[in-house]
């Protein structure tokens, strides 16, 4: 098999202790990304990487079979196979993501924005970081992006909402209606106007979700994926779920009461 080295150390350079070899896709129209990322890692490591390319189809193909592996790039330390990027993140004692792990990291990031955005604001309306609208806008500007990552794939989420909501299982056009909904209420309460369309809207589909996943958690102790961010979510359905839906319920109460006592 031909292959085309391209070494990352000039000819003259002393020889490293670390030496390690790198087979990788970098064709004309496709450059694999994570033989970028292991490359990376590799010199960020200290290794000197011998960056071979694997150019064509072919020659990509008669490597995998050669070396009886299904996914390039591959590498090898000290002569020994390392494997793939994960491989080589285990390799060096890195963090590797299991395929169905779970995580909060989605609506921690969701919420961290709208804090951010909330805040500055504010600050921009009024000259203040710390005011009363800065608590209304990180609600409403959360629910506008829960409902955009809902929004990029409808069908996926409805079908994952089904697996605890209560109206949704019993109407199910409410898994699609749900998205938009949402997103509507966010921008109405952002703006502060139309309370009448966005309060009931956020006290409808809040109310259901504190129920539904209350019984789906914490009455049949169900372990289940929350669809809060999508239909493709890892996040676990539990307390920061039931957080959106409670956050919805007092964000429709409070602006309701504000605009009867104005």
């Amino acid at each position: 098999m031909t292959t085309n080295p391209q070494q990352t150390h000039e000819p003259n350079e002393p020889a490293n202790d670390k030496p390690a070899t790198l087979y990788r896709m970098v064709m004309d129209k496709h450059t694999c990304p994570y033989g970028i990322k292991s490359k990376d890692l590799l010199e960020r490591e200290g290794f000197v990487v011998e960056d071979i390319h694997l150019v064509t189809h072919e020659e990509t193909e008669a490597f995998r079979a050669e070396h009886h592996v299904k996914t390039t790039p591959q590498t090898w330390i000290d002569g020994e196979r390392i494997g793939g990027y994960d491989d080589l993140r285990a390799f060096f004692g890195r963090s590797v993501k299991a395929e169905d792990e779970t995580t909060y990291r989605p609506v921690i990031a969701i919420f961290s924005v709208a804090a951010a955005m909330a805040l500055a604001t504010s600050w921009f309306a009024f000259g203040e970081l710390v005011t009363l609208r800065v608590l209304e806008w990180f609600i409403a500007i959360s629910m506008c992006f829960l409902a955009v990552q809902k929004l990029q794939d409808v069908e996926s989420f409805s079908t994952m909402f089904l697996n605890y909501d209560l109206l949704a299982q019993r109407w199910v056009p409410y898994g699609y209606i749900y998205p938009y909904a949402e997103a509507v209420a966010g921008v109405l309460m952002i703006s502060g106007s139309l309370v009448w369309i966005s309060s009931p809207i956020a006290l409808f589909i809040g109310g259901i979700g504190v129920i539904s996943i209350i019984k789906a958690v914490y009455i049949e102790k169900r372990e289940l994926k929350c669809a809060c961010v999508g239909g493709s979510s890892n996040v676990p359905l539990g307390f920061v779920s039931l957080t959106e839906s409670v956050m919805m319920v007092v964000m429709g109460t409070w602006m309701a009461l504000k605009t009867m006592i104005a």
